[in-house]
């Protein structure tokens, strides 16, 4: 595997757990992350391991998607199915911890980014295990309890993105994108 060399960091370096975000700063990685994940989609490639450690800067500001260490070529095969939980557990979809990852996954795990960078920490807290049972059966906590300067769209958006049901987020990652910027201007 050989990458570019990208001596801006990594979106957790830059910005430690606790660390709000302004909106446009979000709406404008989001987006970018949304563009890069939605072309391993489109290669019927699913990531995985979507978190900020797994994000970087480059010196023009352009955020660089990596790590595709655990990515996977859809349709998953069955054989993984129960078997496989790969993924940062703070970061991970329902059905991926279920062993039944799809491109909505990634989707999930974005989603998770957008609620942190928005309210200064992931929606699910405690141990490992307390986290996956969070994200199987627990809805998120809504964000304008921490932050209530967001705006009900954009809660509304995170929230979708979030759904248990992968059925019940956005078509696409870039859907979700499209969904948070448009609702920010609102």
């Amino acid at each position: 595997l050989v990458m570019d060399h990208v001596s801006g960091g990594n979106l957790r370096s830059i910005y430690p757990m606790g660390t709000r975000l302004f909106p446009d700063t979000i709406i404008n990685y989001i987006y970018q992350i949304a563009d890069a994940l939605q072309y391993a989609h489109n290669q019927r490639i699913i990531h995985r391991d979507i978190k900020p450690e797994n994000l970087l800067l480059n010196e023009r500001q352009e955020v660089m998607l990596s790590d595709f260490g655990l990515a996977l070529f859809a349709p998953v095969s069955r054989l993984l199915s129960g078997q496989d939980t790969a993924g940062t557990i703070p970061y991970t979809a329902p059905e991926q911890l279920r062993g039944k990852p799809r491109f909505a996954s990634d989707q999930y795990s974005l989603g998770i980014i957008a609620y942190e960078w928005l309210s200064g920490y992931p929606p699910f807290h405690g141990g490992e295990a307390e986290i996956i049972l969070q994200h199987i059966s627990s809805p998120p906590p809504r964000l304008r309890s921490t932050n209530p300067s967001i705006s009900p769209a954009v809660e509304d958006v995170v929230l979708r993105a979030l759904a248990k049901d992968p059925e019940q987020r956005y078509p696409s990652v870039q859907d979700f994108a499209q969904a948070l910027l448009q609702a920010s201007r609102m």
